[in-house]
């Protein structure tokens, strides 16, 4: 009865160690995964920034070539104001909301509008 009951925990002292010996390396294998995953991500980012950061340039150069000199509060209106025209916003609605005359906000939009109604008459032509 002795033996038996030693037997016994010897063999649950061994099986405890192998227990604890694989969790370790799952969590090796679950760390390692987690560490490629991050690693991926940080590339994605830096590569979106990098985008990001040529996209800006391309503007700049773009307004200095063609000699448009906004500050930044006109920058973030016009962007504003783009942003809720291209959403369907109406004119009426936007000039309402930045608290402007309809005309100045046709006005402002007029180039971005020029090509919208030049797309429809090419695509109803097909």
């Amino acid at each position: 009865m002795e033996w038996t009951l030693g037997g016994l925990f010897g063999i649950s002292a061994i099986l405890l160690v192998i227990s604890i010996s694989k969790s370790l390396r799952a969590s090796k294998v679950e760390h390692n995964q987690i560490d490629m995953v991050h690693i991926s991500m940080m590339k994605e980012i830096n590569s979106i920034q990098e985008s990001i950061r040529n996209m800006e340039l391309d503007i700049e150069v773009v307004m200095n070539e063609s000699g448009i000199q906004l500050t930044s509060e006109e920058k973030l209106f016009m962007r504003e104001i783009l942003d809720l025209y291209k959403r369907n916003y109406s004119i009426e609605s936007i000039a309402e909301m930045k608290q402007v005359t309809e005309s100045e906000i046709e006005q402002l939009l007029a180039p971005f509008r020029k090509l919208k109604d030049e797309r429809r008459k090419v695509a109803n032509e097909n």
